[in-house]
């Protein structure tokens, strides 16, 4: 008896920098039965031949995922920058003066007290 079957994941090309070669989604991995173990960075799956295991590199992952939030933060902070540019264009120069801080005075509290007694009903 085989307890295997070929399977066939339709998937779409995205034309922007990253690190990964493909993203599959928990629905591909069900489809094909596969096991991950993401701490030893291993797939398992059952083939004709018995488990296959698709193992990874550390080094390789890490540096992927250094190579990823590099490209992130690129991305973010160049959309950010154009939007902060686009709104500063539209304020007031008025308005996008830097205020400068006043000398705090002397203190407003007052330096008077008053004594209250406290007996044995209070």
């Amino acid at each position: 008896m085989k307890h295997f079957h070929v399977d066939y994941v339709n998937f779409l090309i995205a034309n922007f920098n990253t690190a990964y070669h493909a993203i599959l989604g928990r629905p591909a991995l069900a489809k094909f039965m596969v096991v991950p173990h993401y701490t030893y960075l291993v797939w398992k799956m059952s083939t004709e031949q018995g488990v296959l295991s698709l193992h990874d590199n550390l080094n390789v992952a890490y540096n992927c995922q250094k190579e990823s939030f590099t490209l992130v933060e690129a991305t973010d902070i160049s959309i950010y920058l154009q939007d902060c540019i686009m709104t500063s264009l539209v304020i007031p120069p008025k308005d996008l003066e830097i205020p400068t801080l006043e000398v705090a005075g002397a203190s407003t509290k007052s330096r008077e007290f008053k004594e209250v007694v406290l007996g044995p009903n209070n």
